[in-house]
C-alpha cells in the first residue's frame, strides 16, 4: 500500500489530487460530528463529539449525559494514522449505518461510568447552513460548511450502573461539518489586528410534531449578521427558508444568558423559546476547554479523561459554562395556526453586541 493510502482511497471522495489523508492546506482544517438528544420531559441530556484534524494527526472525542442534574463528561483523543474512516476514539464510536439517515454512537464500558449503544434516525434531508467565512485582517479565521438535521433517538445509556432506555420519542439534533476553525495549539504569531475579541453566536434547532424549526445567527458588534438563516423542514420532505429573520432576547439578570428568545422569521411565521431543562456546558465536549480543547495533543498513546459538573458548576460564572447549550420550550405561531415543541439554544456571547444591550469582553446585562 502506498505511503499514505487510507480506506478512503477507495471511495470517490477525493477533492485535490492528494490522497485523501491530507486535507486542504490549511493547519486548521477540520472534519466534526456533533450529536444531542434529549427526554421527552425535558430532564435528562446527553451529547457528543468527535473531530478529525488531518494537519495535526489528531483524532479526539467526547459524550456527555446530564443525569439528576450532574454532567458527566468522558473525552478521549488520540494521534491519526489519517485514515478518516476509522470512526473511534478509544471508547467512544460511530457507525454511518445509512448515510444522512442513520448512525448510530456507541460507548464502550471503560473506566469511568458511561456506556451506551445509541441510534440516531433523521426526521428529514439535512439542512445545509450557509457557508460560514470570516476574516481577521488578512487572516482566515472561520470557513466552514455544516449539515443540520433534527431526528429521533432510541437505544440505552448508563451512568454509575443506572441504566437509561430510551424510546423513539427522544429527539434530539445532529450536524456534521467541516473546514477552518481555530484548533490545536494556539497560532505563536498573533494576526496582525489582533485575536478576536468579539463572538456572537446563537442556534435554536426545535421540533414540533410535524416539523423542524432552525434559526442561527452570527452578528458583529453592531448586531449586522454575517451569517443568519431560518429554515422549516416539514416530515413532507418540503422546507420554507426564510432569508431575512429578526430576533430579541430577554437575558437573565446579571449575566449573558438568554431568560427568553423571540424571532420574526417573515411570513407571518414567529419563534418563541423559553428554557426548559438543564444548561449543558459545551466544554464538555471540548468548546474552549483548556486541557480538551479541540485538535490538542495529548501525546503518542491514547488518553482518555472523565470529569463531571454539578449544576452549581454550570452557572454563568464559571469560564467551562461560558459556552452552553439549554433545553428550551419552542412555541410556533404561523398562518395556520401554533404549535409547542422542544428545542436548543446554543449561546456563545463574547464581547459587545449593541442590539441586546452587550458591552465589554464578558460584562454580564446590567
Amino acid at each position: 500500500m502506498g505511503e499514505m493510502l487510507t480506506k478512503g482511497d477507495d471511495f470517490p471522495l477525493h477533492q485535490s489530487s492528494e490522497p485523501m489523508a491530507f486535507a486542504g492546506g490549511d493547519r486548521n482544517f477540520y472534519d466534526r460530528y456533533f450529536f444531542n438528544g434529549y427526554s421527552p420531559d425535558g430532564r435528562i441530556f446527553f451529547a457528543a463529539a468527535m473531530g478529525f484534524y488531518p494537519q495535526l494527526s489528531i483524532v479526539d472525542a467526547s459524550f456527555c449525559v446530564i443525569l439528576d442534574g450532574v454532567q458527566h463528561n468522558l473525552r478521549a483523543s488520540r494521534r491519526s494514522d489519517g485514515d478518516r474512516l476509522d470512526l473511534f476514539v478509544g471508547p467512544i464510536a460511530i457507525s454511518v449505518d445509512i448515510p444522512l439517515e442513520k448512525l448510530t454512537l456507541i460507548i464502550s464500558p471503560n473506566d469511568g461510568p458511561l456506556a451506551a449503544h445509541l441510534t440516531f434516525a433523521a426526521r428529514h434531508s439535512p439542512i445545509e447552513e450557509p457557508r460560514f467565512i470570516r476574516r481577521n485582517g488578512t487572516r482566515l479565521f472561520m470557513d466552514y460548511t455544516r449539515m443540520t438535521q433534527n431526528g429521533h433517538w432510541t437505544g440505552w445509556f448508563r451512568v454509575d450502573g443506572q441504566r437509561v432506555e430510551l424510546s423513539a420519542n427522544w429527539g434530539g439534533t445532529r450536524d456534521r461539518s467541516w473546514g477552518i476553525r481555530p484548533v490545536g495549539a494556539a497560532e505563536s504569531q498573533p494576526p496582525p489586528q489582533g485575536n478576536f475579541s468579539q463572538f456572537f453566536w446563537l442556534w435554536t434547532p426545535c421540533s414540533f410534531a410535524d416539523a423542524s424549526l432552525f434559526f442561527h445567527t452570527n452578528d458583529d458588534d453592531m448586531g449586522i449578521p454575517w451569517n443568519r438563516r431560518a429554515v422549516l423542514c416539514r416530515d413532507d420532505g418540503t422546507e420554507q427558508h426564510f432569508d431575512a429573520p429578526r430576533f430579541e432576547i430577554d437575558w437573565e439578570k446579571g449575566t449573558r444568558r438568554a431568560a427568553g428568545l423571540s424571532a420574526d422569521l417573515g411570513h407571518g411565521h414567529h419563534i418563541t423559546l423559553r428554557p426548559k431543562g438543564p444548561v449543558f456546558a459545551m466544554s464538555g465536549l471540548g468548546y474552549t476547554h483548556p486541557i480538551w480543547g479541540h485538535g490538542l495533543d495529548h501525546g503518542p498513546d491514547l488518553d482518555i479523561a472523565y470529569d463531571q459538573l454539578t449544576e452549581a458548576e454550570r452557572g454563568p460564572s464559571n469560564p467551562l459554562a461560558m459556552h452552553i447549550q439549554q433545553l428550551v420550550q419552542a412555541v410556533w405561531t404561523s398562518p395556520n395556526g401554533s404549535a409547542e415543541g422542544i428545542g436548543i439554544a446554543e449561546q456563545l456571547f463574547v464581547g459587545p453586541h449593541q442590539p441586546t444591550g452587550l458591552t465589554g469582553l464578558l460584562d454580564p446585562v446590567a
